[in-house]
C-alpha cells in the first residue's frame, strides 16, 4: 500500500488523521523503487486523499506500466478524469454522518467502469437510507460493484448486514479488517 499525505475533507469518523500531514517527501521514481522491494504484484495508493499530490496520475500510470494490479482509495471530491483507465478506481461517496457529504464529486459516476468499486461508509440509519437512495437513484450497481461498510465503533455490522439483507440490496458487505487482526493499533503492522 502507498498512502499518500494530506486530505481535503475532514470526516467525523476518520481513522487516518495521521495521514493528513505525516510522511516523508519522495519522488515517482523513489516511490516505485519501494514497491519493487516488495513480493506484491498488488498496489493500492491511498491517503488521506492520494489525488490532491499532483503526481498521482503519473505514480499511478507508471505503476500500471511496470505490471502491477493498480488500485486507487479516493474520497470522491476531486476529479479523477486524469487517472489511468487500468488502475481500478473505488471511490468513497460521503453520508450525512460524515459530514462532508456537500463533497460528493458525482460526476466521477461518469468515469467508472466496471472494474471500479463505489464505496460508502455508514455510521447509523440516516446514512444507510441516503446510501441505498443514491445507488438506486444513480443506478450505480449498473455502473460498478457497489460496497457498503460500518463505521467502526459506531455501527453494529448485524445491524448493517440486515439493512441489507432486508432490502434485498445488490451491493457488497464490507468491514475494516485491520480493526478485527489489530484491534489496539490505529495502523496494521
Amino acid at each position: 500500500m502507498i498512502r499518500l499525505t494530506g486530505c481535503n475533507l475532514r470526516c467525523s469518523w476518520c481513522d487516518t488523521q495521521y495521514a493528513w500531514d505525516q510522511g516523508p517527501q519522495m519522488s515517482i521514481d523513489q516511490v516505485l523503487a519501494g514497491v519493487e522491494t516488495l513480493a506484491c504484484r498488488l498496489v493500492a495508493a491511498t491517503g488521506g486523499e492520494p489525488l490532491l499530490q499532483p503526481a498521482t496520475p503519473e505514480l499511478l500510470r507508471r505503476l500500471c506500466e511496470a505490471g502491477y494490479t493498480t488500485l486507487l482509495e479516493t474520497n470522491g471530491s476531486l476529479d479523477i478524469s486524469p487517472v489511468d483507465r487500468r488502475v481500478v478506481k473505488i471511490v468513497d461517496f460521503k453520508c450525512p454522518a460524515s459530514g462532508q457529504q456537500e463533497n460528493n464529486r458525482w460526476e466521477n459516476l461518469e468515469q467508472l467502469t466496471q472494474n471500479d468499486e463505489v464505496k460508502f461508509v455508514i455510521a447509523d440509519r440516516e446514512d444507510y437510507d441516503f446510501a441505498r437512495q443514491a445507488v438506486a437513484t444513480r443506478n450505480i450497481t449498473r455502473l460498478c460493484t457497489v460496497i457498503f461498510a460500518p463505521v467502526h465503533g459506531r455501527l453494529n455490522p448485524a445491524d448493517l448486514a440486515e439493512w441489507i439483507l432486508a432490502d434485498g440490496l445488490d451491493v457488497r458487505f464490507s468491514v475494516q479488517l485491520h480493526r478485527i487482526i489489530w484491534p489496539d493499533r490505529d495502523r496494521g503492522v
